[in-house]
């Protein structure tokens, strides 16, 4: 999960123009079953990922725009590993557009540990 986490943070850094803003969210969400999920969101201000890439955001080795890439080398799989990864542990994530910005936001479930009794 810290992969998971490091690859949208990383993402963030690449693509916020200096002067721009990352925000990170982190709240418990419970649905309807009485189960947590875990909510991360990550928002970048920069150039909008337009609308019609958002849905091969996370296949493997796409890339938007090699011009778009302000640092670093990518090769198209941060996004593709890190929905692979949340996937395996019964989450999800997907990507949008905001107003000047990009929003991705991730589901983890919460685990409950019952306590072994001492008896």
């Amino acid at each position: 999960l810290r992969r998971a986490i490091g690859n949208l943070l990383s993402n963030a850094l690449r693509y916020t123009p200096v002067g721009g803003r990352i925000v990170v969210t982190v709240s418990v969400v419970r649905d309807s079953a009485d189960a947590d999920t875990i909510h991360l969101a990550v928002e970048n201000t920069g150039e909008p990922i337009p609308p019609e890439h958002l849905s091969r955001l996370f296949d493997r080795f796409y890339r938007v725009d090699a011009s778009r890439r302000h640092s670093g080398d990518g090769a198209g799989l941060g996004l593709a590993i890190t929905r692979s990864i949340l996937r395996s542990h019964g989450g999800d994530i997907e990507g949008r557009t905001g107003e000047g910005s990009n929003i991705f936001e991730m589901w983890i479930p919460t685990l409950i540990v019952t306590p072994r009794s001492t008896d």
